[in-house]
């Protein structure tokens, strides 16, 4: 495998700004003076995905009351992300991320085993940005399914 970025707790959250499922700009520094939870995921609509979104949402106001945004990133373009929330009722932004620029910055696209062959693609990944702007947890090769309820036990929420 070739080396990636990898961001570490400490280190700078990457600033970006990409479009959520209704075509607004949504940037990172707007969220400065709260904790976010960003997390990468490979498609919208597949089962793992949808598995994972429908649990932040369903926890959304416990993680809100204890001070968290959420925001979630695919390479899925902008209708996708707007059928994806419609369909499953998700009530936090999706961030359309479609040439990956973002994904590569913060080392959640890259090459990654899959059936034990190694290939491009979309690394599940879950950071939390504190409120001054740096990463205050990075997971990486997450699990879709009991992520979010691992997530609030480490975050004691």
């Amino acid at each position: 495998m070739t080396e990636q970025t990898r961001l570490a707790e400490g280190d700078a959250a990457p600033d970006f700004t990409l479009p959520d499922s209704t075509g607004k700009p949504v940037s990172l520094s707007d969220y400065r003076g709260r904790k976010v939870i960003v997390y990468f995921y490979p498609a919208a609509a597949t089962p793992g995905c949808t598995k994972q979104a429908c649990d932040f949402t369903e926890n959304l106001a416990a993680l809100n009351d204890a001070g968290y945004d959420v925001l979630g990133i695919s390479p899925d373009k902008q209708d996708k992300l707007a059928k994806f929330a419609a369909d499953e009722g998700l009530t936090f932004p999706l961030l359309s991320d479609a040439d990956r620029t973002v994904m590569t910055k913060w080392g959640a696209f890259g090459e990654k085993q899959n059936y034990g062959r190694t290939v491009m693609g979309v690394i599940r990944s879950t950071f939390i940005v504190d409120e001054s702007g740096a990463i205050e947890l990075a997971r990486y090769n997450v699990r879709a399914t009991g992520h979010v309820a691992k997530l609030r036990k480490d975050l004691k929420v």
